[in-house]
């Protein structure tokens, strides 16, 4: 198996996720069988309980893993399919080291860094490489190069080099060159210190990222080859996309990373077919027509707290020829100003997830709008709690309708706590998390646009939908058309008396693709398009 280690430096946010993540694209596209990991030095175990506004959105894999937002943009650029065993964190790595030195498995040993804490950073990547049976692991490691809780992570990598040999491991450093506008140039020196500070613990990478706001001329890649003890040929321009993050697969095939990366570690591979996604890329920075799709959120503010639903919406928009132009509501802003002001004219309005009673009553009041407004809503995870709440109130008269996440003795209790979770006291890893079977209601809404009966979706939520409420909601138009298969929980809902209202208990955003788009997603955008004609 052959690994490449995408380290970053200068500053953070410069896109190593993205540059992974395309890298995989374009060597899939050779005909390799691709999987890729994240490294995060921070403590937490996994990102479950971090706030989004400090790390965006927590994304959910089949396996019930809360990881970060990277692995998203790896298994929507690639065909992987990731575990919890591909995100890797310091919380997780003193977890497991200190346990072992609890049970006697170090047989007395000082445990230290190195050898314990490498060793089991090592052993994490050998392990997500057996699993795979893949060809290539990519393997990302978070953070800036330089801080302190990153060195474990670049020793262990140092070590791991050494061990499977320079013909079978390469390093992909991400750097930003930056162009100071009163001088007028571009400046290398910050990666040249940057690379400094990699050889200092005896890491040197063999290829060049270059994070860069203008063109690489041919002296600046001079000067960067020569100082950072890289070929020519290995330092790539990374300028920033013009339209989408999809282009960068073509950008990067443009500068021949996909070859040099080839040749670096010795595979004979064709040139990769991107006919498809060519395609896919035009259609999102030309489309023929244009829609307008409200998010009424609460953490609307950062831009990565809603990724993947943005991603799912340009993929399901893109399958229509279709741009998304996106209306950015915040919650709050419609329970001060009312909904009309905001989401008037808009073809779809969209609630997305989140914790908290912050904002509920806005989203509420939105989704009222779309259902009286006959506007095309689709709502997920606390979008359809907030569905059901609204319905209840305004259709079925129970005025005091809530969740007991938001009013814990309200007199009319239509979303409540799981059964197994009224004993939790530990919020990380506690919800129901992971894939699970839904099943369609013949002749709905939802299994006319799944095309079948039955569906596998992401969760990642303690409320549900309380039965005791079923029959009075159903006999008022409410129509639950997707359960758990004993029935038991409800999964999807929507409304008789409405030209298209979805909304899921699930993430459906977690399993879009560019090619793919998700049916819910596709289904929604079509709606919209119906709506505005």
């Amino acid at each position: 198996m052959k690994y490449i280690f995408v380290t970053g430096g200068v500053v953070s946010s410069l896109g190593k996720g993205l540059a992974a993540a395309s890298l995989g694209t374009l060597l899939e596209r050779r005909g390799l069988k691709v999987v890729l990991q994240k490294l995060d030095p921070y403590l937490n175990v996994d990102p479950g309980t971090m706030n989004p506004f400090q790390h965006g959105e927590v994304y959910v894999l089949a396996d019930g893993a809360e990881t970060d937002l990277d692995l998203g943009h790896y298994e929507r650029f690639t065909n992987c399919v990731l575990t919890r065993s591909n995100n890797l964190t310091s919380g997780q790595v003193y977890e497991t080291v200190l346990a072992k030195e609890r049970r006697g498995d170090y047989l007395g040993k000082t445990v230290q860094v190195i050898p314990h804490v490498t060793d089991e950073i090592k052993n994490r990547i050998r392990e997500v490489g057996k699993q795979s049976g893949g060809d290539i692991l990519i393997t990302e490691i978070g953070g800036t190069t330089g801080d302190i809780e990153g060195l474990p992570f670049l020793e262990a990598i140092r070590q791991f080099i050494l061990e499977v040999g320079s013909d079978n491991a390469i390093i992909m450093h991400v750097t930003l060159v930056p162009f100071i506008k009163a001088a007028g140039e571009l400046k290398t020196k910050p990666t040249q210190q940057s690379i400094a500070k990699l050889r200092e613990i005896g890491i040197q990478p063999q290829v060049l990222i270059c994070r860069t706001e203008m063109p690489l001329d041919q002296e600046v890649r001079e000067k960067l080859s020569l100082f950072c003890n890289v070929p020519l040929n290995a330092v790539v321009e990374a300028g920033d996309v013009e339209h989408t993050i999809y282009e960068a697969p073509l950008n990067l095939r443009d500068e021949g990373l996909d070859a040099t990366v080839c040749r670096l570690l010795r595979l004979d591979t064709p040139e990769p077919d991107l006919s498809d996604w060519k395609k896919f890329v035009q259609r999102v920075i030309a489309p023929k027509k244009r829609v307008r799709i409200a998010i009424v959120g609460k953490y609307i503010e950062l831009q990565d707290a809603y990724k993947s639903i943005y991603e799912s919406l340009t993929h399901a928009g893109a399958s229509h020829d279709c741009g998304i132009d996106m209306v950015l509501v915040d919650a709050e802003d419609i329970e001060a100003e009312g909904a009309d002001k905001y989401l008037r004219g808009v073809a779809g309005v969209l609630v997305p997830g989140g914790f908290g009673d912050r904002g509920v009553e806005g989203k509420i009041k939105a989704t009222r709008y779309a259902r009286e407004s006959r506007t095309p809503f689709l709502g997920l995870c606390l979008g359809m709690q907030v569905a059901t709440i609204e319905f209840a109130r305004h259709v079925c008269g129970l005025a005091e309708a809530d969740s007991t996440e938001f009013d814990p003795g309200t007199a009319h209790p239509v979303i409540t706590i799981l059964e197994d979770q009224k004993e939790v006291t530990d919020k990380g890893g506690s919800m129901r998390l992971g894939t699970w079977q839904t099943r369609l209601l013949e002749g709905s809404l939802a299994h006319h646009v799944y095309g079948r009966t039955e569906a596998l979706e992401r969760h990642r939520h303690r409320y549900e939908f309380n039965m005791a409420y079923r029959a009075a909601m159903e006999d008022k138009g409410f129509v639950i058309s997707g359960t758990s298969p004993d029935g038991t929980l409800v999964e999807l809902i929507e409304l008789k008396n409405h030209p298209w209202f979805v909304a899921c208990q699930f993430h459906p955003e977690f399993q879009s693709k560019p090619n793919a788009p998700h049916p819910l997603f596709r289904a929604f955008i079509s709606a919209a398009l119906a709506n505005e004609e």
